[in-house]
């Protein structure tokens, strides 16, 4: 249960997909989450701050006042990042962690006078590997482009590796199309491509694609190909290959007004759907006649909705045939910019 702290807060809406860095870690790692916001109506110039409280509460008493130890970071594009070693910052083992209900939060600011929804940081429990027999694993099973994407090895199903110093991922995208090579004399290469050792000779790779290769613009990934090798070459895991997801681009954004026709007599409509990241309010200024008034929208990512009462806003104005309608979203952007017609009304 969340803690009774709630009193006149405005709430700020869900938090939208989360993600991690690694995308699988244990307890003991340092890790990174990621909150999308861009459907709640935290601003981008806002400072949030994480209150969880399961599996245990760090920030205990501090509502009114979030501890800096406890603030996000803004990484752009309405998304907001938190990084720690769940042992060190619940003050827990991985046992406890494990047998806790879970990490259970809300995102708010400074002083509490604005939350999120309550919400729960997904988990991944990839212990099944170390039994499993698999030589390799990938989290998720088809990575895209731009999603990170961590990459499990067995060590113990090939020979020659028992001992070895460090364990180095040589690949390429699309069948050694685009290369990242293991050079061992390089030392950047060859720390970029050490796999994280997890003991008992498992092995974790971590990386985004789109970062890690810096491929082309415009390019396509298929699949990731690589092989694990031994510091020294000595010994590799063989040729091994994932394949990648498919992206499904997000459907173009689509404004309208409704009803097709309208007097000054009626609600005026207007919905804007597929809205871009970090999009939450339609800001209207209509000019009718000598009147001009303005008002906003606010929504998220899926749709932005409202209607504008004419009926109040054009009382008394007479001989009005057309209004002028100029929106725009919240980052400025003109969505539409038009001369809409007004039905004539029987005297």
């Amino acid at each position: 249960m969340a803690p009774n702290f709630i009193k006149a807060q405005e709430a700020a809406g869900a938090v939208g997909p989360m993600s991690s860095f690694p995308v699988v870690y244990k307890y003991d790692e340092k890790v990174t989450w990621y909150f999308d916001m861009s459907a709640s109506t935290f601003a981008e110039t806002e400072d949030l701050y994480i209150w969880i409280w399961s599996p245990s509460e760090p920030d205990a008493g501090n509502w009114e006042h979030s501890s800096d130890f406890a603030k996000l970071k803004y990484e752009g594009n309405k998304i907001w990042s938190f990084t720690l070693t769940p042992t060190v910052y619940f003050s827990k083992t991985p046992a406890e962690i494990a047998a806790s209900a879970g990490f259970w939060f809300r995102l708010k600011n400074f002083n509490g006078s604005k939350q999120s929804e309550v919400a729960n940081m997904p988990y991944t429990d990839f212990s099944s590997f170390y039994t499993s027999n698999e030589l390799i694993r990938s989290y998720p099973s088809k990575p895209l482009i731009d999603k990170p994407v961590s990459i499990l090895f067995n060590s113990n199903l090939k020979e020659g590796f028992a001992g070895v110093p460090s364990v180095h991922f040589h690949s390429g995208l699309n069948n050694w199309a685009v290369l990242q090579e293991y050079q061992a004399w390089l030392p950047e290469i060859s720390e970029k491509t050490k796999l994280k050792d997890l003991g008992n000779g498992f092995y974790r790779m971590d990386l985004i694609p789109q970062q890690y290769y810096n491929p082309p613009a415009g390019f396509v990934m298929e699949n990731i190909t690589f092989l694990m090798v031994a510091k020294d070459w000595t010994t590799n895991s063989g040729d091994q290959i994932i394949y990648a997801g498919e992206f499904i681009p997000p459907p173009p954004p689509s404004f309208s007004f409704f009803p097709l026709q309208i007097s000054q007599r009626d609600f005026l409509g207007m919905s804007r759907k597929n809205n871009e990241v970090g999009v939450n309010k339609l800001i209207y200024t209509i000019t009718a006649g000598t009147k001009t008034f303005s008002g906003e929208f606010s929504g998220g990512t899926t749709e932005i909705k409202g209607f504008v009462n004419l009926v109040t806003e054009l009382n008394g104005l007479s001989n009005l045939n057309e209004i002028h309608v100029l929106v725009k979203d919240n980052k400025d952007k003109t969505i539409s910019d038009t001369m809409i017609p007004l039905k004539t009304l029987d005297k």
